[in-house]
């Protein structure tokens, strides 16, 4: 467990200092301690909307060990609004490797693999202010074993996008 935190943290300098995108607007991570996720632990975003009539495109981002014994992951995600009503709620499955080879998704270094998942693509948010956007996993285990960190990206939809 110990080479999986330093090799997570060495990954975590690499990936926050890599090229910033002009067009992320919102970038935020968590990790979660001993890479033993709780039901109960529920890391919460905070995003700043200043531009209701721009389109985004949101994104999971998942950090997990090799070792993680499924190839999916479900999340409870909830978004409330500025105004503290509940916008959304909603269950999702992310599939962190292929079913039938378990080969990993996403980008590996040694044994952690970082995805970058769509979530909600071309979506305007309301109005402006402070959303909040609360995960939870919501697998049978728990905790959830080498699931290392777990993240948000908020970037402007490009103008092709549909």
């Amino acid at each position: 467990m110990r080479l999986l935190t330093i090799a997570g943290v060495v990954t975590l300098c690499l990936w926050l200092t890599g090229c910033n995108d002009p067009n992320t607007v919102y970038k935020a991570y968590e990790d979660i301690d001993d890479g033993l996720w709780y039901v109960n632990n529920t890391p919460t975003f905070k995003i700043e909307i200043t531009d209701s009539t721009q389109r985004y495109n949101l994104y999971y981002l998942v950090r997990n060990g090799l070792q993680y014994p499924y190839y999916n992951l479900y999340l409870t995600r909830k978004i409330t609004g500025p105004d503290g009503q509940v916008l959304s709620a909603r269950l999702e499955e992310l599939y962190l490797s292929n079913e039938t080879t378990g080969k990993p998704y996403g980008s590996g270094l040694g044994d952690l693999f970082d995805h970058k998942i769509p979530f909600l693509q071309n979506y305007r948010f309301p109005r402006t202010g402070t959303y909040t956007l609360t995960i939870e996993q919501s697998m049978r285990q728990n905790p959830l074993p080498f699931i290392l960190g777990i993240g948000v990206s908020v970037e402007k939809a490009g103008p092709g996008t549909p």
